[in-house]
């Protein structure tokens, strides 16, 4: 079994297990969440093909991680993402960067205190 290139096409399942949605309950993966998102904000285009089979593409996907980012790590609404997606797509980068690297510098910080910690018990 070959696998996918990182530009090629992603099936509804395999976005949904990229971005860690699911359901808490039973396990499974929540494609129903990206179905839904798809209806909300128009700037979700997945190809869709024979059977109704959705594939996205990594441009596709990048907003649907921005999208994600802000509903659940940010808490913003529904119609609140909309806004923001209508104003300014590169606000959206900005502001999921700052987060990532927000969050790498707070790994950076703990893994260095562990470090020495680590030190002085071996002295």
């Amino acid at each position: 079994m070959t696998k996918k290139t990182f530009d090629a096409y992603k099936t509804i399942g395999e976005v949904a297990e990229m971005l860690n949605l699911v359901n808490s309950k039973n396990g499974s993966l929540s494609t129903h969440t990206l179905r839904y998102w798809e209806k909300e904000f128009k700037q979700i285009k997945p190809k869709i093909l024979a059977g109704n089979r959705r594939y996205y593409d990594v441009k596709t996907i990048e907003i649907i991680k921005n999208i994600k980012f802000l509903l659940k790590d940010k808490g913003m609404t529904i119609d609140g993402v909309k806004k923001q997606l209508d104003n300014d797509e590169t606000n959206l980068d900005e502001t999921a960067n700052i987060s990532i690297n927000t969050k790498k510098n707070i790994l950076k910080t703990k893994l260095n205190k562990i470090s020495k910690l680590i030190k002085e018990i071996k002295k």
